[in-house]
């Protein structure tokens, strides 16, 4: 029965859309994260920045001190990662937007790559589960889980909002519980 269920879950997994890229791809982004998320100054942040406002060393979409972010006192930006969320709402669900253009769109991308972050972190998490003896129930809830953060259809906007991401992280912490005893 086990190999059956496998063999199940391996033939759902092949017939799903393919898995997004889950690392960031900056030059594919808007600098979403230099715009989208605060900081506060401190040992990771070199100065205050609000949410939904540029950060200071941002020119165009790159950013002027990266290549030297942790000595320049950015450690938090040199470790955060997106996971591949900033383009991927770039290209899927907002193809064209320009929040400089129209700062309208800041809220709605700042929410979008929160949103896509968090499902891309639920990704990592499952696809490293692959890996695990997995059978009966949990091989059936993987491929559910699978199909909860990676459903048939593109996400959209509206489909981001309508999200229960509490709901489905809360989910896919019990999941993640039972699979103790197998790591």
């Amino acid at each position: 029965m086990k190999g059956l269920r496998g063999a199940r879950e391996r033939g759902r997994l092949a017939s799903m859309r393919p898995l997004p890229v889950l690392k960031a791809d900056c030059s594919a982004c808007a600098a979403l994260c230099c715009m989208a998320l605060a900081f506060d100054a401190g040992p990771d942040f070199g100065h205050d920045k609000p949410a939904l406002h540029p950060c200071r060393h941002l020119a165009g979409n790159a950013c002027t001190i990266h290549a030297r972010l942790a000595e320049a006192g950015y450690g938090g930006c040199a470790r955060f990662d997106c996971l591949g969320a900033g383009q991927r709402l770039m290209a899927e669900v907002f193809p064209g937007a320009d929040w400089r253009a129209d700062p309208a769109l800041r809220a709605p991308l700042a929410e979008g790559l929160a949103a896509l972050r968090a499902i891309h972190g639920a990704l990592e998490l499952l696809v490293a589960a692959r890996d695990l003896p997995l059978g009966g129930a949990l091989a059936d809830e993987h491929a559910a889980l699978m199909a909860l953060f990676h459903p048939p259809a593109p996400w959209t906007g509206e489909a981001l909002r309508r999200f229960d991401l509490p709901g489905a992280k809360a989910r896919l912490r019990r999941f993640l519980q039972a699979l103790r005893p197998l790591v």
